[in-house]
């Protein structure tokens, strides 16, 4: 079956016209639906994968007699997931593939949730190789947290996944649940903590199994001694360092250990008693002191300490101990990393602490400032008072995550970041239109396109925007309204950017019919009055 990029690739140009009035705005319902009906499959595919779609089109594509077009349907982030879910009972495995593995979105956009009932619904009917990886990210927050009391089983068997953070009540119901292969489920998690059971399905040699083993489930006594006396890989050592079942014991031998790394890793463990932090506290890697550095249970004899170490790393780290006061970060000597990247962060199940969060934002230490500029929950003084930060990155992730940030920020972060995850500033609610022209002769190429959604620009510099050395640019000015339609008539044969022409919303309707008339054919004359 040939992928979607496929498809396009193998798209004529006259196909590739077609797909653009798919797009197109300003095309009416009935246009549309010739297009659902007669047009080559890449343009059904965009008709069906890349807009929002009247109801009565909508319609039309459930009905659809094409595989293809409905599964293209299936993945449409743009729908309501409840549109999407009229494909439910589909009779094509194919497109009941592509329903459960939902939309393709770029970093950092997820799919919107299926509505619950339409996922219980899948889970108790789909075959389990249709639910994989990307079906869970469309189970909402709700429904995940109810799997594991749910009267469906195969629903609850889903929630034993959870298993870490469901109470005793809800495992000890689990392991005695009427259903057998909830129970076996249950029964499984059990025994990862069952250090006797560990130790008897320990693998001897190196493999996905050992490793998943030593790194996350309980450790017996003699599983540790057999690791720090044979280890069977070079890595089991650094593995058990971190497994939270490890001994106290064991983790003041391998704070003595040799290897920098293993250090490392018992150095971000929570259990570290006095002796263990003292000893990490001096040891003469910078990496193992920069992870002891950043522990919360911190004496003030090792703070101090580090707050004078000779590696910036471990000064930075310890400057942002909570338990430190503004006075005594400002007498340390750190440095602020601006080579970070200010991204989208999801927004956290548990909310922060309100009196957390506030202290931090008021802080002097931008790194903690950024912290907070995170928190999708902000209140309104907090989001006025970081949008003016003096810190390139407190600005750029307020603006990447709240969604309230003002229009101001969004542009001035979108001029000044040039990061990862740029663009997406450009989805935000407040990313704001008017005044964009400005921007037409930037030297950034990302800026001049700015240029393309303000509804203002001038014909002459969208004309010119459609001859910029960058393709990007070129596209997003040949979709602007205020193209002249002598340039628009021009690029509706150019190879690149007819598709681009044909979806532009200044299109007349004369044009669009003749397009739809000639199967995307364009005639040698162009003069609309003679031809």
């Amino acid at each position: 079956m040939p992928t979607p990029e496929q498809i396009w690739a193998d798209a004529d140009l006259p196909t590739r016209r077609l797909a653009g009035l798919a797009l197109n705005p300003s095309v009416p319902e009935s246009i549309l639906l010739r297009l659902l009906s007669d047009a080559p499959l890449a343009a059904r595919m965009v008709l069906c994968r890349d807009r929002i779609l009247p109801d009565a089109v909508v319609d039309a594509v459930i009905k659809h007699p094409d595989t293809y077009t409905r599964s293209f349907f299936a993945r449409n982030p743009h729908v309501d997931p409840a549109q999407r879910v009229r494909l439910l009972d589909d009779p094509e495995w194919f497109v009941r593939a592509h329903l459960a593995g939902g939309p393709r979105l770029a970093a950092p956009a997820r799919p919107r949730p299926l509505p619950d009932e339409a996922v219980v619904h899948m889970i108790s009917t789909y075959d389990d190789e249709l639910l994989g990886g990307p079906f869970y990210q469309q189970i909402s927050t709700r429904l995940r947290r109810s799997m594991p009391t749910h009267p469906i089983a195969k629903v609850r068997r889903w929630g034993v996944g959870e298993w870490a953070s469901l109470s005793a009540d809800i495992r000890a119901a689990l392991l005695t649940d009427p259903d057998g292969q909830v129970r076996e489920t249950a029964q499984r998690h059990a025994r990862y903590q069952d250090p006797a059971w560990v130790e008897s399905a320990l693998p001897d040699r190196p493999c996905h199994a050992r490793t998943d083993l030593l790194l996350h489930r309980a450790l017996s006594r003699a599983v540790v001694e057999g690791v720090l006396a044979r280890p069977a890989g070079k890595e089991d050592k650094a593995m058990i360092a971190v497994n939270p079942t490890l001994p106290p014991d064991a983790v003041v031998l391998l704070a003595a250990d040799s290897d920098p790394e293993i250090r490392g890793r018992i150095a971000q463990r929570a259990d570290l008693g006095p002796a263990e932090c003292r000893a990490l506290v001096a040891d003469p890697d910078p990496d193992v002191r920069t992870q002891v550095a950043y522990r919360a249970d911190l004496g003030p004899a090792e703070r101090r300490t580090l707050m004078t170490d000779p590696h910036p790393d471990v000064r930075l780290a310890v400057s942002l101990h909570p338990a430190l006061s503004e006075e005594e970060r400002a007498q340390i000597d750190y440095q602020v990393p601006m080579d970070h990247p200010f991204v989208f962060c999801p927004a956290l199940e548990v909310p922060r602490d309100p009196k957390t969060v506030r202290r931090n934002a008021l802080s002097n230490h931008p790194l903690l400032r950024r912290q907070e500029a995170r928190d999708h929950l902000l209140p309104p003084d907090l989001v006025a008072r970081l949008a003016a930060d003096d810190d390139l990155g407190v600005r750029v992730l307020l603006a990447q995550n709240h969604p309230d940030a003002p229009a101001p920020l969004l542009l001035r972060s979108f001029l000044e970041y040039t990061g990862p995850e740029r663009s997406h500033l450009t989805t935000r609610p407040n990313f704001p239109t008017n005044g964009l022209a400005a921007f037409a002769d930037h030297e950034d190429p990302e800026v001049r396109a700015l240029a393309a959604r303000d509804p203002e620009t001038e014909p002459t510099a969208v004309d010119r925007l459609t001859q910029d050395p960058e393709y990007a640019v070129r596209a997003a000015a040949t979709r602007h309204p205020n193209l002249p339609q002598s340039r628009l008539a021009v690029l509706l044969d150019d190879e690149e950017l007819a598709h681009d022409a044909a979806a532009n919303p200044a299109l007349d309707l004369d044009t669009i019919r003749r397009l739809l008339k000639t199967d995307g054919r364009r005639p040698r004359c162009i003069d609309h009055e003679r031809c």
